[in-house]
């Protein structure tokens, strides 16, 4: 198997909700299962990321939002064995006890620093035990372990040692030239597992334009003539995209299939391009290439922006991605490929993120109106010249650029945002 193969197998993940409270649930449930007693109180601390993602994002078979509901549910009745599926299956009773918790107030949320760099640490205590768990770096990736003073695992030296090698993340090791090589050449057969990703966010748009508590994704359906596919690519990429993204954010209960550990990050990277294998009948042989090459993209100016930052790594990326995700479709090559992504560097980055929310659906019909325009003229030899704004000399110089916007660009940006929530959360509690 090919290495990027392996990378893009091994980054897509399913996720249930926004990918934040799952992570914090995950943490939580860890620990609750350490502790092997009935959870008092529970101590989380997240870095600015994680807190404001998971601020105002609805949480998966609740009417619930927020970081304090996360880490209930995740004590309450998360599996920790399911990983971002933790939250699958939780019912009522569930539900009752965590709203108990928070109104008693047993669940206390820090925010440990301005950064993109995940972090969740949690610490819950109950019949004089106590247990931590701590989570870094991605979703998924609990690095320790302690229970009632004794360490179980501890992964921080590794991390530490890896932070000094400076090490070049696979990714980067490519061009954009030997990304669009490998996705021409790989045998077809290695990207069979893509075409999870269609299914599982399919599904997901399916509950959206089901249930009574969406807006967007019907409203989008009847701009696309009552279908979901019509015979205009564009509306129907809108649709189905942003109709999985509004499901996502409100928190029902479907997974997505995530890129770079975010759901809409993998909606946006490969539905406008499903859209287009629907519309314009392109082979899935194609379809598979361009979304290989869509999630290269999106994780090559990811490993510059930081898993979670102040800019809109879902529009701003995974737009990036399907754009030349298109851009292959439609027969371009590198020429036009690197004309369609000076466009989306020079038009969408700097979009902000204020957490998952409904504000996505928005965002992500910005990214794939732009994505398309992109693509289309990008392949008309219409472009952002190389010497204007952020592009680079070369397209990894501009992704690059792209990502450092983000990080360190924006951390004062993220520090506004938060202060902003956290003044939002305040009023709101007073009224």
């Amino acid at each position: 198997m090919h290495p990027l193969t392996r990378l893009i197998r091994e980054d897509m993940k399913p996720a249930l909700g926004v990918t934040e409270p799952g992570a914090i649930a995950l943490a939580c449930a860890t620990a609750r299962k350490l502790l092997e007693a009935p959870v008092d109180t529970v101590e989380l601390s997240l870095n600015s990321g994680i807190y404001k993602n998971a601020f105002t994002c609805g949480i998966p078979g609740t009417s619930h939002v927020g970081n304090a509901y996360s880490a209930a549910l995740g004590v309450v009745a998360a599996d920790p064995e399911k990983g971002l599926l933790c939250l699958d299956g939780v019912d009522d009773n569930a539900v009752a006890a965590a709203e108990q918790m928070v109104k008693d107030g047993r669940i206390t949320v820090h925010m440990s620093g301005i950064t993109s760099r995940i972090s969740i640490e949690t610490t819950v205590k109950g019949a004089g035990h106590t247990a931590t768990c701590l989570i870094k770096d991605a979703h998924t990736n609990i690095v320790k372990l302690i229970r009632d003073g004794k360490i179980l695992l501890d992964k921080t030296a590794e991390l530490a040692e890896e932070e000094g090698e400076n090490a070049v993340p696979l990714i980067h090791q490519y061009t954009l030239a030997q990304l669009l090589e490998y996705v021409e050449t790989v045998p077809a057969e290695e990207l069979a597992f893509i075409k999870d990703a269609f299914t599982m966010n399919m599904d997901l748009l399916e509950e959206g334009l089901k249930s009574p508590r969406t807006t967007f994704a019907r409203a989008l359906k009847a701009m696309n003539k009552g279908q979901v596919f019509s015979d205009d690519v564009e509306k129907t990429a809108a649709l189905i995209c942003n109709g999985a993204i509004e499901a996502r954010v409100i928190g029902l209960d479907k997974p997505a299939m995530s890129v770079t550990g975010s759901g809409s990050h993998g909606i946006i990277a490969t539905l406008p391009l499903y859209a287009w294998y629907k519309v314009e009948h392109c082979t899935e042989e194609q379809l598979l290439r361009a979304t290989a090459l869509s999630c290269l993209v999106c994780m090559y100016i990811k490993e510059y922006s930081g898993k979670l930052s102040a800019f809109c790594g879902c529009a701003i990326a995974a737009g990036t991605g399907a754009a030349l995700g298109l851009v292959y479709l439609m027969g371009g090559k590198l020429e036009a490929l690197t004309k369609a992504l000076n466009n989306m560097a020079s038009s969408i980055t700097g979009m902000i993120c204020n957490g998952g929310n409904q504000g996505c659906v928005m965002k992500g019909m910005t990214a794939v109106e732009l994505a398309f325009a992109s693509a289309r003229l990008g392949m008309q030899d219409a472009y952002i010249y190389k010497e204007h704004g952020i592009n680079g000399a070369t397209p990894e110089q501009t992704m690059e650029n792209m990502g450092r916007i983000a990080s360190p660009g924006m951390v004062g940006t993220e520090k506004t945002i938060v202060e902003l929530l956290q003044e939002k959360n305040a009023q709101q509690e007073k009224e």
